[in-house]
């Protein structure tokens, strides 16, 4: 994923939240009526286009502002699209967001472009000074004379408008939310607060909200706080919903109930940091793998411009397995949706009363229920919903009951011997001896804290077996490692000992290569030892030697070494047991060679590199 500023949230209070923001909104004529309708055209449609795709210039306030816009490859201009803006966070750019940083196209505009499939207009706008400040509604105005621009040329759905931003962008997603809710169907804020102020901020707006626990940049308060506007706004039912616990490593998301027709409000706390691509079961922040963007997709694909009332076929009989103290997984049949709008995913509840919670969504036909209680009876149901936000009957209920604890409460014995190897510039493997437990171990939790002193161990992975590979590293950067195990009841082990890993730098370390005659005769020669001598001061795990033959000679057998050929190039690595060297110290390798009768020449330009 890209790498983002952190800012501190008192910093950005102090200095943003005097801001005053203003500004007429667009379209403040258009209907408040959400109810899933008609595609509203715009002037563009039926058009051709003469926007393209890339980065894009335009006069706002007096000022030159910039945007990044990416059309359908399929365009056509005849078919109204969804237009979905994606604002970058501070010390962000527009690009970040296109690019989908380090992640690629799986996190572009936070994973929506993908899931999209072509089936959407994404804008990414760059903020002046990489940040959302908004002053005098400046940022608010940029918004209402993009979307004049590009719907005056492109064929867009004026019902179908989305914005969605992390950390400063999720404050101007949120302005957005209160002054332009007539203009915009509904949006999503990741790690958001009240950064860009909020004109207005009394008119409902379909909103998602998604914060981590130990968020030490924009404290998980400040997202509720944002939340709750919408809450009262949409005249939901209010309510305390479920967040995971610390530690957890899970998510919970929340609909709430009683909201206006058309207006939902969803929560989803994970246990986690300032990101918006939280993993569960593991502190990673990566596009590639979190479930952040299908549960945004999920809410956004909810609102449809159709007249489809025909809910999906009800799901199969769920069936349950690996049922622990506090997981289950279910697996049913998928239900179809002939209503035009599409299959959008699955609500599972639990049969509780009067008020049926949700206990999770999905977008497959099978989920893993999480946090779940100990030794208690589940009765569980599940409803596919579609793009129109129709719901289908119930599939029939499937009762389980979790496992018990039995009253365990002895925890492992810390794991031992705890080492690591095979260090490289970004990533490290760590072993270490297994613990003991009056019932049972079941895993290893992966503990890393930054540095040689100081900082805070947090949890990086499990493993299942007394063995992990961390990647994602940095270069020429020391960390420290420990292990816990914990058994079925939940009970954590002490720490194991603490082992310190430095990484490697990126640039290639030097090594030597001597070659030696041992024998020639008329036709052949051996060249042994060719001596391997690390000249740099880090320690080298693995090298490669070069050189090149003669016109008319021929490798013909080669050892302590992996070599090939190309043409007269020879290329010779090194294998297990001889790829380790400290600075100073030497390997060699040797190979044969034939060679034309009477041809006393040898081979030439020895080079090695070593990483």
């Amino acid at each position: 994923m890209i790498r983002r500023k952190s800012v501190l949230a008192a910093v950005i209070a102090a200095v943003l939240l005097a801001v005053a923001t203003g500004g007429t909104a667009l379209g403040s004529s258009e209907t408040t009526s959400r109810a899933a309708s008609a595609a509203a055209t715009t002037p563009g449609c039926g058009k051709t286009p003469t926007l393209r795709s890339g980065t894009h210039t335009i006069q706002s306030g007096g000022q030159t502002r910039s945007f990044i816009l990416r059309i359908p490859d399929n365009y056509n201009n005849t078919n109204p699209y969804r237009l979905i803006f994606g604002f970058h966070w501070l010390g962000g750019t527009a690009n970040d967001v296109d690019s989908g940083g380090s992640s690629g196209f799986t996190w572009s505009y936070y994973g929506l472009r993908q899931l999209a499939n072509n089936t959407a207009i994404f804008v990414a706008p760059q903020g002046l000074n990489n940040g959302w400040a908004n002053s005098g509604g400046q940022d608010l105005t940029f918004v209402d004379d993009m979307i004049r621009l590009i719907e005056a040329d492109l064929c867009v759905d004026t019902t179908q408008r989305f914005a969605g931003g992390f950390s400063y962008g999720g404050g101007m997603s949120y302005a957005l939310a209160c002054a332009r809710a007539t203009v915009f169907r509904a949006v999503a804020v990741y790690a958001g607060a009240q950064l860009s102020g909020c004109s207005g901020g009394t008119q409902p707006i379909a909103y998602i909200g998604l914060h981590g626990l130990r968020d030490n940049v924009l404290n998980i308060s400040q997202g509720r706080s944002l939340r709750d506007t919408f809450v009262r706004n949409n005249g939901c039912t209010p309510q305390n919903p479920p967040e995971p616990a610390q530690g957890s490593l899970t998510h919970v998301v929340t609909a709430y109930s009683g909201c206006r027709s058309g207006y939902p409000v969803v929560w989803a706390a994970f246990d986690g940091g300032h990101t918006p691509g939280p993993v569960d079961g593991s502190t990673a922040d990566d596009g590639a793998r979190t479930w952040t963007k299908a549960v945004v997709w999920n809410f956004f694909n909810q609102f449809q411009s159709t007249n489809d009332t025909t809910p999906p076929t009800s799901p199969g009989t769920p069936a349950v397995s690996d049922v622990t103290a506090t997981s289950a997984t279910l697996t049913w049949t998928a239900s179809t949706d002939q209503g035009g709008s599409g299959l959008a995913g699955y609500n599972v509840y639990r049969e509780q009363g009067a008020t049926d919670p949700q206990l999770g969504q999905s977008i497959t036909n099978s989920i893993t229920l999480t946090g779940l209680t100990a030794d208690t009876e589940y009765q569980v149901y599940v409803r596919a919903r579609d793009g129109a936000g129709n719901l289908s009957g119930n599939s029939a209920t499937v009762a389980f009951t979790t496992s018990s604890t039995g009253g365990d409460t002895t925890p492992p014995t810390a794991p031992g011997g705890l080492a690591a190897s095979g260090t490289t510039a970004s990533g490290t493997n760590l072993s270490w001896a297994a613990s003991t437990d009056n019932v049972g171990v079941t895993g290893y939790d992966v503990l890393r804290a930054p540095g040689a002193t100081g900082g805070t161990f947090a949890q990086v992975g499990t493993s299942a077996t007394t063995s992990y590979s961390d990647t994602g590293l940095t270069p020429s950067t020391t960390y420290r490692y420990q292990v816990r195990a914990r058994d079925a009841a939940g009970n954590l082990s002490p720490v194991s000992g603490t082992v310190q890993v430095t990484t490697r730098g990126t640039t290639t370390e030097t090594c030597s290569a001597t070659p030696t005659v041992q024998t020639q005769w008329g036709t052949g020669y051996v060249i042994q030892p060719l001596t391997i001598t690390n000249t740099s001061t880090l320690t080298t795990t693995n090298w490669t030697v070069t050189f090149t033959l003669p016109a008319g000679h021929t490798l013909t057998g080669s050892w302590n070494a992996t070599v090939t050929t190309s043409g007269q190039t020879v290329t010779a690595k090194n294998v297990s047991y001889n790829g380790t060297l400290a600075p100073g110290a030497t390997t060699s390798f040797g190979f044969q060679v034939s060679r034309p009768n009477g041809d006393t020449a040898l081979p030439s330009g020895y080079t090695c590199t070593g990483a």
